[in-house]
Parts: C-alpha cells; structure tokens; sequence
C-alpha cells in the first residue's frame, strides 16, 4: 500500500514537471517568434551607390544593347557592326520629310511607329531607373545613343500638332523581298494618323516615348530635351481630344501590330508627363474619371508592347511608395499600387495567386509567339518594384495570407533572366552572341545575306532556305523564345520562334540592367 502510493505520488509530480516544461517552452516559443517576426518586419537596408558588378548581366547586358546598333536605319554613324552601312536614305521624302532614321522593327524592314515608340519609352525608363548601373559598365552612353537615334526619327515624323506619321515602308511588299537594307530599292510609302484618321494608342504611345526621352537628356542636352517634352505634350492632347483606334481606322496595320485599346496609352502617356513636367493635371487624369474608365484596377494584365497597364501601375507606385507631392491620401494613387502588388503577386510562384502561365521550367509563358516578351517584361517590372520598396523601406509585400520581401521579387526577376542566359531544359541561350549555344538561323534578312552577295527582292530568298547557319551575327538578339513544352526549332523560316524585335531589346536591356549590381532606386526623375 505504501509502495503504490509514493508510486502515485512520483507520477503526479512527473506529470506536472512535464506540464511545466511544455509551458515554459511554449512561452519561450512565443516570445522568440515574436522577436523572430519583428526582426523579420525590419526592412532590408537601403542599396547605396552602385555595388560589385555581376559579370554575367554585365557581359550580356553589353552584348544586348549592341542589337541596336544591328537595327538601325539611315547615315549610320561610329558604325559598330561590320556587316551593316546606310540604308533607306530617302525614307521620308514623299512627304519632305526625313525619317532616315528610326529602326528596324524585327527580321524584316519596316519602321513601325506604335512598337518603336514603345521600345523608346521603355528604354528610356531603364535608363531612368538604372542609368547609374549602366554607366558602372560604360552602357550608358550607348544606350542614351540609340534612345536618340529613335526620338530623332520621332521627332521628324510628328511635323504638325495632329499630324503622327506611323509607319515607313508597305508591309505586304516588304514581306515579299528578301535582301539586306542596303540593297532596297522597293518604294517606302508613308502612313500617318491626324485629325480625320486618328491614332490615338499609337499618338499616346509617341507621347510617352517623347516624355519619357525628355527626362533622360534634360541634364546633358536641355534644349533637345525641351524639345521633346513640347512634341509630347502636342501628341498627349492630339491623342486625347481625337480619340479612335488606329486600329480601327487604317485596318492594314491590325496585321502585325493590332491594339486592343487606347485607354492604357492614354494613362501611361499622362504618367509620364506628370513625370516630366510635375504638372498635377496630368495625376489627375490618370486618377480621376479617366483611371476609372481605363485603369481596370485591381485586375492584373501583362505589360506589353499592346497593353501598358501592368506598366503604368508600377511606375505610379513609385509617388506613392517615395511620397511624392499630392500622393497622400490620394485613393487613386493608392488603386494604382494596390493593382501594382496584383501584378507582383502573380508572378512569385510560391504567392497563393501565383499565374499558372509557365513552362515546367519556371519561365512565364503567355503567347506562342514572341513568347519571350512577357517574362522578360514581367521581370523588368519586378525588379523595379523591388528596388522602389528596398528604397522606401518597404519590408513586406502581402499576397493573401502570405507575406513576400523584395528579395522573392529580385530572385523571380533574376530567375527570368537566368532562363533566357541558358539555364533552362534546352541549356541555350535565347539572346544572340551571349554564351557558347545561341540560335544559329535567327530570322533576320541582313544578317541571313553575305555582305558581298548581290541581291534583288526575290532573288534573295536562296538566303532565306540556306541550310548554312547566318554569315553575320545578330549580335544582341533576342529571339521569339521556346513554346510552352520548352522546345525551340532553329530554322529561318521559323519566325514564330526565330525572330528577333527591337522593342524585345529594349525590355532585356532595362531587366539585365537591374541586375548588373544593386544601388539605391532614384526618387525623382526630375
């Protein structure tokens, strides 16, 4: 009887031993994830100066920007690619005008003017956001170079207040010859959007590009700068006050370059005017009755060279993460953002709404063709948004009941990049002249046709069906990509695949850009 009872007695103060120990270490548990949740709170430190450089993006961010210099028109001058000379010197001259310049749009020779604004607009923000990191590998002066070789074109194709000349050359001749640009002999007529025929997506976009452009040369050429931003103020109101699709109104061009709507250009091209110019008129267009027509917020769409939208977003983001004037309590601004961090939230794979738009290898896969455009522009505003919250001590982006740093969006934007430098299931690289394995038979006419060849329209298609890889290196491409199941046919004739577009290089460059080193977002353009 004695035995059971000291028995009972050791087992009851086990047992309360037991209890004890699992309350104090559920205390202990608590307290450090409260301290653990704190710390995690903590913003990361804000980026300094430019920091070591990353020699992957630098060497590819120096070989894309060189497809610029492939995709020229006009008096080329420093001419920086061996195989290429002028080319289209009277472009223009119907009209009296020069439009020598500009650049090509892909493989092919047209200029089209809704594409090449956009690549103008979006280059001009990369060197907006990231001219610093650029210059820390001597890319900036090159990059500001080719902006202008586009705005000078620009600039010249908008001769009256509503009048936009849009495209140099007919589409349906041009896609029947195959020659180098050099060698062209066909005749290049003009399109043009003014008040009876309005453009307004492609006379918006020209507005952005000019506004945008004009931020970028205000500190080393003010008079040119001062220049652009009156250009792009006229293009804003011609825009806006003749509204219609081009579309719509010049049918032919809805082959190649059809736009699913203006209101994006209308709101990205006002932004970027209240960038360059802090008038509050144009934050207010983009917030009022205008926002809420066009702005569909809280519905995330992919930044394209079509839809501006996922675009806009991020780049209003930035006056209310930087506390800009008029920003607080601004519910507009506010839409903008929250629609901003829609965006962010579908593209980190592990966020609960997560896009499932992707290879089994991690890229972001929306459209068979050109199906680089959308990862790689994905990507370039990733990196943007992590930058602006790391500089405005931002320290969480919520996404349903889960919580992201900007170090997630950093590693998806690098992850983008990463696939497009090799590492992916095919172990190439998608941007020509970058690594040991890159698209041999790229679909580009002047880099398909030996320079000492001689050629006529049709005659030239022997180049065409070669079975030899390309005489001359598109150096800098970056071609349409793999389809979803991560294949990509290397063939001339595969332009779905093959093709490279200028306005693809703009966004490359802007991502490989935000990733040669980390420093600091800038608050203000101005």
């Amino acid at each position: 009887m004695g035995e059971k009872s000291k028995s009972r007695g050791f087992l009851g103060w086990f047992l309360v031993l037991v209890i004890l120990a699992l309350v104090v270490g559920a205390v202990v548990y608590t307290i450090k994830k409260k301290v653990d949740d704190k710390k995690d709170n903590k913003p990361a430190p804000v980026p300094g100066p430019p920091g070591s450089i990353d020699k992957k993006y630098s060497g590819a961010l120096k070989i894309a920007m060189q497809f610029f210099d492939v995709q020229k028109s006009g008096r080329l001058e420093d001419n920086k690619i061996s195989w290429r000379g002028n080319s289209a010197l009277t472009d223009g001259s119907e009209a009296k005008l020069d439009l020598s310049k500009g650049m090509y749009d892909a493989g092919d020779h047209m200029k089209f003017g809704f594409p090449m604004a956009f690549t103008a607009t979006v280059l001009s923000w990369a060197i907006l956001e990231y001219g610093d990191q650029m210059e820390a590998v001597n890319q900036l002066e090159p990059a500001r170079e080719s902006l202008k070789w586009i705005t000078d074109f620009l600039v010249n194709a908008h001769p009256s207040e509503n009048v936009l000349y849009i495209q140099v050359g007919d589409p349906e001749a041009d896609h029947k010859c195959w020659e180098r640009p050099e060698d062209m002999k066909e005749k290049r007529p003009l399109t043009q959007v003014n008040e009876s025929v309005p453009g307004t997506e492609v006379a918006a976009e020209t507005a952005a590009a000019m506004a945008s452009a004009s931020l970028v040369f205000k500190t080393v050429d003010s008079t040119y700068a001062s220049t652009l931003l009156r250009h792009a103020k006229q293009l804003f109101s011609f825009a806006d006050n003749n509204r219609g699709s081009y579309s719509e109104n010049i049918p032919e061009v809805a082959t190649y370059y059809n736009s699913t709507g203006y209101g994006d250009e209308l709101l990205w091209a006002a932004s970027w005017l209240y960038h360059a110019t802090g008038d509050q008129s144009y934050l207010g267009y983009v917030t009022g009755e205008n926002g809420k027509l066009f702005a569909q917020w809280g519905s995330p769409t992919w930044f394209s060279w079509d839809n501006k939208l996922a675009g806009t977003q991020v780049l209003l983001s930035r006056l209310s993460l930087f506390g800009a004037k008029g920003a607080s309590g601004n519910s507009g601004l506010e839409n903008y953002r929250k629609s901003a961090e829609g965006v962010m939230c579908g593209l980190l794979p592990k966020s609960p709404s997560a896009t499932s738009s992707r290879t089994d290898g991690g890229l972001i896969w929306v459209s068979e063709w050109n199906s680089l455009q959308h990862p790689v522009a994905s990507a370039f505003l990733a990196a943007l948004y992590s930058d602006y919250m790391l500089t405005s001590q931002t320290a969480k982006l919520t996404c349903g009941d889960s919580l992201f740093k900007p170090s997630d969006l950093r590693k998806f934007a690098k992850s983008q990049a990463d696939y497009v430098l090799g590492s992916n299931p095919l172990k190439m690289s998608f941007l020509v002249g970058y690594g040991n394995k890159y698209p041999q038979y790229v679909h580009h006419r002047g880099a398909s046709i030996p320079v000492d060849a001689t050629t006529g329209c049709s005659d030239g298609f022997q180049w065409l069906t070669s079975p030899t890889p390309n005489p001359n290196v598109a150096v800098g491409a970056l071609v349409g990509g793999p389809f979803l199941n991560e294949t990509f046919v290397d063939s001339r004739n595969n332009s779905m695949q093959a093709e490279p577009t200028t306005y693809n290089s703009a966004l490359i460059v802007g991502l490989l850009s935000s990733l040669v080193t980390t420093s600091s977002a800038v608050k203000s353009f101005t």
